[in-house]
């Protein structure tokens, strides 16, 4: 069973950046492909961006230039560096993680981390 715990959420003024970190153990994180999703109150679940077991990523088209994934499979960690944050950035963001090659369903992750809240002001 894989356990997935996020840190570096908190609030920031529009224009800022936050640096949101993933904590991997209980399984061969390596053999994983890594999402990041998001979750504003009242609106569904959204991909944010993945990277898969050999590193390749992909972002959803509103943060493509603005959010970075990585991942460092020696540490067993997955990061989503945020730059110029927007207040429409503001959700609980959770990492998750994947057997399924190359997807952004979150109905294909079957871990899940707790969620750590973003809050960008304007």
């Amino acid at each position: 069973q894989v356990q997935l715990v996020e840190s570096g959420g908190g609030l920031v003024q529009a224009g800022g950046s936050l640096r949101l970190s993933c904590a991997a153990s209980g399984g061969t994180f390596s053999s994983y492909d890594m999402g990041w999703f998001r979750q504003a109150p009242g609106k569904e679940r959204e991909f944010v961006a993945a990277i898969s077991r050999s590193g390749s990523t992909r972002y959803v088209d509103s943060v493509k230039g603005r959010f970075t994934i990585s991942r460092d499979n020696a540490k067993s960690t997955v990061s989503l560096q945020m730059n110029s944050l927007k207040p429409e950035d503001t959700a609980v963001y959770y990492c998750a993680g994947t057997r399924v090659i190359w997807t952004s369903r979150p109905e294909n992750y079957d871990y899940w981390g707790q969620g750590t809240q973003v809050t960008v002001s304007s």
